[in-house]
């Protein structure tokens, strides 16, 4: 994640420290896909999900014994996500405890099923965060969602946790069909009072990767990029807080880092200190995703390649297993990456971006990252 109103505006978000401080021995943010089974039928959906659940989901007990794990191991985060995680029935359970257990607790959602009732029980949890997912406004958002009235339903479910004080988190992964709404989602967080709004880049991934036609050319996401950081600037000089971040391409940073470069200087270079401490893409480092079977993945983009299953050992015996190929070379990627990655100065706050998007282009892992839109002048080449 890039924080864009944290490098352009020193904005400190709520999980800043995770991504902007040091620290000596850091434990991964988790993913927890706890059940394939959803509601919608998300063309981009990076899991696949359906209407059904999978028929060796992982029981409550060993949620209990999963999360219990976690704890032990000192993961600061715990993310709850699907498929649609509502549709567990023991979603509320789990997830207080995670509480108990000393676990920040936050939950992915398309948002078409929480009622007014169901947000009083997230916020009687203790949910940090509530991650909404709208991919555009009405019609728009209902086709990529594959249902109509999403829309109109994830907004009811935005306003429930508003209502209660909740921080709601809106989320849009950005195609050529949708990249023109992103002014009409900054203003629907502004109107709709939402405290924070993730931008993410298309991953190939599951369903997604039958959308690489439809990801963005590099000149729009590089409008789309200064659409964000000129909304973002604008919003904090009206005094309106509002975090906004980017996922899924750590181009982002230093896209951001070389327009401040030019309008404020001295700015930049505390931006390039945060960036550098960020240290850029971290799957396999400080992020993790366990599927619905207990198989756990680099990230969650990463369910074509499993590192072990905690049926068989501990989340935490698997992460600690420094033998292990796949995850052994994100960790010590630099050496490995080729081309323009491999040559690129900013390689030590990019960190080689999405290698799970090199690999479904190219078929290496360790190829140049499609999706960085970066020329070669701007990144040392020339």
């Amino acid at each position: 994640m890039i924080s864009i109103s944290r490098l352009l505006c020193n904005s400190i978000g709520p999980g800043d420290h995770l991504r902007y401080e040091k620290r000596d021995v850091p434990r991964p943010v988790v993913v927890w896909n706890l059940t394939r089974q959803c509601n919608l039928k998300c063309l981009h959906c990076y899991a696949n999900a359906g209407p059904n659940k999978s028929a060796s989901e992982l029981s409550t007990p060993e949620g209990r014994e999963f999360i219990r794990d976690l704890s032990d191991f000192g993961v600061p985060v715990i993310l709850f996500s699907g498929g649609e995680p509502l549709l567990r029935k023991d979603l509320f359970q789990l997830a207080t405890f995670a509480r108990e257990q000393g676990l920040r607790v936050a939950l992915s959602t398309n948002g078409t099923l929480i009622t007014p009732e169901v947000a009083v029980s997230l916020r009687e949890i203790g949910f940090s965060e509530v991650g909404i997912s709208l991919d555009g406004t009405a019609g728009n958002n209902d086709r990529f969602r594959g249902k109509n009235g999403a829309y109109h339903a994830a907004l009811e479910g935005i306003r429930n946790c508003v209502k209660l004080g909740m921080r709601v988190s809106l989320r849009l992964t950005m195609t050529r069909h949708n990249h023109h709404e992103i002014p009409s989602i900054l203003r629907l967080i502004e109107d709709e009072n939402i405290s924070r709004v993730c931008f993410y880049h298309l991953a190939y991934s599951g369903r997604g990767s039958g959308l690489q036609k439809d990801d963005l050319a590099h000149a729009e996401t590089r409008h789309a990029l200064d659409t964000i950081c000129d909304s973002t600037v604008d919003m904090y000089k009206r005094g309106l807080s509002k975090e906004v971040l980017t996922v899924g391409n750590h181009t982002d940073g230093v896209y951001a880092y070389l327009r401040l470069k030019q309008q404020d200087p001295a700015r930049a270079q505390k931006v390039l200190e945060l960036l550098t401490i960020n240290g850029g893409n971290s799957s396999g480092i400080k992020i993790s995703a366990v599927d619905d079977r207990g198989n756990v993945h680099p990230d969650q983009f990463w369910w074509h390649y499993s590192l072990g299953n905690i049926r068989e050992r501990k989340f935490s015996v698997i992460w600690s297993d420094s033998s292990e190929p796949l995850l052994h070379g994100l960790r010590e990627r630099k050496r490995l990456l080729k081309g323009r990655c491999a040559q690129c100065k900013y390689l030590t706050i990019c960190n080689g971006n999405l290698r799970v998007r090199a690999e479904a282009v190219y078929g290496d892992l360790w190829a140049p990252d499609p999706a960085c839109y970066l020329t070669d002048e701007e990144i040392g080449l020339k």
